[in-house]
């Protein structure tokens, strides 16, 4: 059975004379390089979704995404001749694929018609948070007063800058970012009661193939009419969310955590929102006014202090 076997690079440095800690330290900085570059590629998925929706359906793009990338892992498992799911992992990969490739991106590509990609990257920020808490609920675990806290507040920040932006209410494009953030929780929770016996890359592969009875249909009914009016840009930006956002970045993300370990790849996370950020001024032409920054950096201080919080282990 084939399978993929990431080597380490090796740091040759004569004044360290013990081949184990060069052997850790280059493992880790491999894996936090992948992990960025995993981290890169989704931050950069709003500012793409927003030029993708400019001129094709919200629903061919969510569908669209999720069949392209679901045809290229079917080539993939193929080729490495992985096995299919089983009884027990047929449910949660269904559901982990519901809310990740019809939940979150439907949601983001609805709201990138009616606010910017840089206000979906604050609010978008809070996402590890929860994530974690879906993850400890789910569990039996018991989150503590500072987890808690933490979440608290960063929800009130998200909130407070929703406000700020949408002239003191919570406007229909907040309330689906609220919904991508909680479909993307609700799927990768679903996701790691497969990921404890495949590698997340092939969980994620499974869900697509699993999506395509429904996203091929989708995608060709919603498929714009004519496409040689839709401007290449558009397509390009399409082409990057079903290869990259969709399929790709996982393959650098989960790499990077098994390389480099959880606890610290796991930290370049905290980098996402502010790399929506700047490629929203990029390729979104954007204006990031001072107070944006200053709320994407207290709810991602907010996420940082509720990963370091504890977090009681069921038994």
């Amino acid at each position: 059975m084939a399978s993929i076997r990431l080597v380490p690079f090796r740091i040759k440095d004569r004044s360290c004379k013990d081949p184990l800690m060069i052997k850790t330290l280059s493992r880790e900085t491999l894996g936090l390089l992948l992990g960025t570059i995993g981290v890169i590629i989704f931050g950069v998925t709003l500012p793409m979704t927003r030029i993708a929706v400019q001129s094709l359906d919200p629903w061919f793009v969510t569908s669209g995404r999720a069949a392209l990338a679901g045809l290229v892992a079917i080539v993939v498992l193929t080729i490495l001749r992985r096995p299919w799911p089983n009884r027990n992992e047929l449910v949660p990969l269904a559901v982990g694929a519901f809310f990740t490739i019809i939940g979150f991106p439907g949601c983001t590509g609805f709201a990138m018609q009616l606010v910017p990609a840089s206000h979906g990257g604050v609010v978008l920020g809070i996402l590890p948070l929860v994530v974690a808490l879906f993850g400890a609920l789910s569990s039996g675990d018991k989150p503590s007063l500072g987890f808690w806290l933490s979440a608290l507040v960063g929800a009130a920040l998200v909130v407070g800058f929703s406000l700020r932006d949408e002239a003191g209410q919570l406007g229909l494009g907040d309330l689906l970012l609220l919904g991508a953030v909680l479909s993307a929780a609700a799927g990768y929770t679903a996701f790691n009661r497969v990921a404890r016996t495949r590698a997340g890359w092939e969980v994620v592969s499974w869900a697509v193939v699993i999506g395509l009875p429904v996203t091929l249909p989708v995608a060709f009914i919603t498929a714009p009419v004519s496409p040689a009016s839709i401007p290449l840009t558009h397509w390009g930006a399409f082409l990057y969310l079903g290869l990259m956002s969709q399929y790709i970045g996982f393959f650098f993300w989960n790499s990077g955590l098994s390389i480099g370990g959880q606890a610290r790849v796991s930290q370049t996370q905290l980098l996402q929102a502010f790399v929506t950020l700047a490629t929203a001024a990029l390729f979104n032409g954007e204006v990031i006014d001072l107070w944006t920054w200053v709320f994407a950096i207290a709810v991602v201080g907010t996420v940082l202090v509720g990963r370091r919080t504890k977090i009681n282990r069921g038994h």
